[in-house]
């Protein structure tokens, strides 16, 4: 497996406990993100470094997680039907920041906009979205701090599913393994993805 994983134990350690943050594994220049598929999305992005196919519909909002533990709280672990198969994608770092700095935030937000029109304007313009959202535990219980999730559809989606990806990794076995230690709530074996602060919000 090509994810550097890290003891559960030992991830929360030099990590902020509170504020919006993206955390992130890197490798060289280039930044991991997950996304969670039914096996046939799945079987083609693996088979073809890609994705596409008949199950995938480029007509839809897709979104990337950079977050390993929030991609765990929101599949459930690989567990949540349509869900079932966990996929490690790396993009160049210069095309996660490339999709993060079109993003518009999904909610009005008075310190981002002026106005509710405004921000109305920016989403119907914009093909990306982001939502900072509560980052979780093993156990889903809600932390303090924020984790990012960005939303592609149009150009932008078609770009990063076609074009940016350099590897296409499906972690779903090491997820199975890491649920069991979630399960049996035996954390000290827990080990999940390394990673680091990419970005402050």
């Amino acid at each position: 497996m090509k994810l550097k994983t890290i003891p559960y134990p030992d991830y929360e350690r030099n990590l902020p406990q509170s504020g919006k943050c993206i955390l992130a594994q890197l490798r060289d220049e280039n930044i991991i993100v997950y996304q969670a598929f039914n096996p046939h999305i799945a079987d083609y992005a693996v088979r073809h470094q890609q994705f596409g196919g008949p199950h995938y519909s480029f007509s839809r909002m897709s979104w990337i997680k950079p977050n390993f533990l929030w991609m765990m709280y929101r599949a459930g672990w690989a567990s949540k039907p349509g869900q079932e198969r966990i996929l490690a994608i790396e993009i160049g770092l210069d095309k996660f920041e490339h999709i993060f700095n079109q993003a518009v935030i999904s909610s009005y937000q008075p310190d981002r906009h002026e106005t509710r029109e405004l921000w109305t304007d920016a989403v119907k313009n914009s093909e990306v979205r982001l939502q900072w959202d509560p980052d979780h535990d093993p156990h889903g219980k809600k932390l303090e701090r924020r984790a990012v999730q960005l939303g592609m559809k149009g150009q932008v989606l078609k770009s990063f599913a076609t074009e940016w990806i350099v590897s296409i990794e499906d972690i779903t076995d090491f997820v199975a393994r890491q649920k069991v230690f979630v399960d049996s709530n035996d954390l000290a074996n827990l080990q999940v993805a390394r990673e680091q602060v990419v970005q402050t919000g």
